[in-house]
């Protein structure tokens, strides 16, 4: 699952094909009519019969297929518009009644953040919009990694969301090896992330994690079997309740995870369950986007002798000078120059 920092593009992209400037400035021209139309509540109906213009929140994405959200919380099961390209859970849009319960969406508000992951073709698609803070989910097993760790904060920081890294499951673990475990993370919480010990079984650390989430647009990530799951039911107590009426909406059975959904939480804010992952790659980020992602490199980026310094084995590298003074975690800098050699990789014709 991927964190890329994308402007909004829908008006760019119509049946596969690059759209010219003027082509780009009607249909964008268009969806602000629509959405100022939809502010004002016009009443007529459209030259094809669909209803009002009105506003929306697109709570899940199945397939061509969107579940949106009208003001007063009810649930429309919508087509796209075929010009406003791929859309999101979280994305804010116009949308028109097409029947009982059906709507076509016809316009998409700005995005202020996108959350991608690629699909099997390596493509980046949509998974969540407008996040305003993403928690990583980490678990005694599988085994944390800090390369996985420092590739989700380096897109976390991307996109300048507030992020968080909970250790679930601590019930699990003994006193030396919860310790053992928390040294682990420590160079974490030395750059500004907090760290929040967790149990869903025990419910432990889940206070301090609502008090987090409140008031935001969040999304729990990690991979599959950290208890991603556990800790969202223990949340959302209304939960099965959503995914019911999300499933009627569909017409397509019970609810499955392979759809981020949103849920409202009752303290306020909205919390995104999106599917669990195995690996994470970064998407299509530049230099500076993993510069901001190691925050404690960046008095020393810079200094060194070479100004194309990868810091290897070239000699005068101030970043390595801080290592061997104990001011840079050897490891992270070595996520730093792995992470370099993956982005150098993929701009080279040919590289992913």
């Amino acid at each position: 699952m991927e964190l890329i920092n994308i402007p909004q593009r829908s008006w760019q992209v119509l049946a596969g094909r690059r759209l010219s400037q003027r082509q780009k400035k009607h249909i964008q021209h268009a969806h602000d009519r629509r959405r100022a139309r939809a502010a004002q509540g016009a009443k007529a109906l459209d030259e094809t019969g669909l209803g009002p213009e009105r506003t929306g929140l697109v709570i899940t994405h199945y397939g061509a297929a969107l579940i949106v959200e009208d003001s007063e919380g009810e649930l429309y099961h919508c087509t796209v518009r075929q010009n406003l390209g791929q859309l999101a859970c979280g994305d804010q849009v116009v949308w028109q009644a097409s029947g009982v319960r059906q709507g076509v969406v016809v316009a998409v508000s700005g995005r202020r953040s996108l959350l991608t992951r690629r699909d099997y073709s390596g493509q980046p698609r949509p998974v969540a919009s407008n996040l305003d803070a993403v928690a990583v989910v980490l678990a005694p097993l599988p085994e944390p990694s800090e390369y996985l760790i420092d590739r989700y904060l380096v897109a976390i920081a991307a996109i300048g969301v507030q992020g968080l890294l909970v250790l679930n499951k601590v019930d699990l673990l003994d006193v030396p090896a919860l310790a053992a475990l928390c040294d682990r993370l420590a160079p974490y919480r030395e750059i500004g992330y907090s760290v929040l010990l967790a149990s869903s079984h025990t419910e432990h650390g889940l206070e301090a994690l609502r008090s987090w989430l409140r008031g935001r647009t969040s999304l729990l990530a990690g991979q599959s079997g950290v208890g991603k799951s556990s800790l969202i039911k223990a949340l959302l107590p209304d939960r099965d309740i959503r995914i019911q009426a999300v499933s009627a909406t569909t017409g397509h059975g019970a609810h499955t995870t392979s759809a981020s959904t949103l849920y409202h939480l009752p303290d306020g804010g909205d919390l995104i369950d999106s599917p669990g992952v195995r690996s994470f790659e970064l998407g299509e980020i530049g230099l500076n986007d993993l510069d901001r992602g190691f925050p404690e490199l960046a008095a020393y980026l810079g200094h060194c002798r070479f100004s194309d310094c990868r810091h290897d084995v070239e000699p005068d590298c101030a970043l390595r000078a801080a290592v061997m003074q104990g001011e840079i975690s050897p490891r992270r800098l070595e996520s730093y120059r792995q992470l370099r050699v993956t982005l150098d990789t993929a701009a080279k014709p040919g590289g992913r």
